[in-house]
C-alpha cells in the first residue's frame, strides 16, 4: 500500500520537504523527523542514478515516501526511476493535456499506456510477482505533475481529464516567469492564476500542492489559506545554511566578551 496516495485520496493536508544533496543521511533524517514524503529532485540537481538509489534505500528505513522529480519531458529518466520502485513520480513543467497524457503515459503499462517492461527493485529483483506488479502495484504509484506555466493554467479543464494524475503541484518561480514577473510570487498576476488553477482543480478531489524553498511560517500560512493541501517546503541544503550561519552567529556574539578565567 503506498501511504501518500491513501493520504491524498483522503483529502488530507501533507507536506513534505526537498533533497539536492547527495548524502543518503539526509533522507534518513528528513523520515525519522516525520515528513510526510521527501521529494528527490532529479531536474535541477546533480543526483544520479546511483545516488537516487542510496536515497531511496534510506528513505524506506525511515518509513517514509518518496518521490522524484525526473528531468523535463525524459523518457529514459522516467523508466529507470519507476524501475527503482518510487513511491511517486514528479512531471515538470507541463504546459498541455497532449504532454500530460503522453508524459502519465510513460508510466502505465499497455494497453492504457506505453510504458515498457522491465522492473528491478520495483518487483524486489523476481520476489514479488510480476502480474501481481503489472496490474496492481504499478498503479499503486503517485502520479503528479507541475503547474509552472500561464500555458497549464490556460489548458487546466483538458488536462484534468486524465484520470490517471493523483495531483497537481505550483512552481511559483517558473509561473510567475511566464507572466513578466520573475521572483515576484505573490505578485497580482502570479497568485491571480493560482486562484485560478485552484478552482479548477477543488472538484477533481485531486492533492493541490506547491514547492517552495520558504520556510517562513507566513508565507507557508498564505499558501495554506490560499486552498493548497499538499506543501513541499524547504530544501536539504538550506537548513545547513541556515543552521551553520545562526551557529556561527552565536559563536561570535558569546565571543564579544570574555568568560570568567579568561
Amino acid at each position: 500500500m503506498n501511504i501518500l496516495k491513501e493520504k491524498i485520496k483522503k483529502k488530507m493536508r501533507i507536506c513534505g520537504t526537498h533533497v539536492h544533496l547527495s548524502d543518503p543521511s539526509i533522507c534518513e533524517i528528513m523520515g525519522n523527523v516525520g515528513f510526510d514524503y521527501i521529494w528527490i529532485d532529479m531536474e535541477h540537481t546533480y543526483i544520479d542514478y546511483k545516488t537516487l538509489f542510496v536515497h531511496l534505500n534510506a528513505a524506506k528505513a525511515a518509513g517514509v515516501p518518496a518521490v522524484v522529480r525526473v528531468p523535463q519531458d525524459d523518457l529514459t529518466a522516467t523508466k529507470k526511476v519507476l524501475e527503482m520502485g518510487v513511491d511517486g513520480i514528479i512531471f515538470p513543467m507541463i504546459k498541455n493535456a497532449e504532454q500530460a497524457n503522453r508524459l502519465i503515459g510513460y508510466t502505465l503499462y499497455p494497453p492504457v499506456g506505453t510504458r515498457g517492461f522491465g522492473p528491478m527493485r520495483a518487483i524486489r529483483y523476481g520476489l514479488d510477482d510480476v502480474n501481481e506488479y503489472i496490474h496492481h502495484s504499478s498503479l499503486d504509484i503517485c502520479r503528479f505533475i507541475q503547474i509552472e506555466n500561464i500555458e497549464a493554467v490556460d489548458h487546466l479543464p483538458e488536462i484534468i481529464q486524465n484520470t490517471y494524475i493523483d495531483g497537481y503541484i505550483f512552481g511559483p518561480y517558473d509561473l510567475s516567469g511566464s507572466v513578466g514577473e520573475l521572483g515576484n510570487i505573490t505578485g497580482e498576476k502570479t497568485i491571480n492564476l493560482i486562484k485560478k488553477s485552484i478552482e479548477i482543480l477543488e472538484p477533481t478531489g485531486k492533492a493541490i500542492g506547491l514547492s517552495t524553498g520558504d520556510t517562513d511560517i507566513r508565507m507557508l500560512k498564505f499558501w495554506n489559506d490560499m486552498g493548497i493541501h499538499m506543501i513541499s517546503a524547504g530544501v536539504d541544503y538550506g537548513y545547513i545554511l541556515s543552521g551553520s550561519m545562526e551557529t556561527l552567529r552565536k559563536l561570535r556574539e558569546v565571543q564579544k566578551t570574555k568568560g570568567e578565567g579568561n
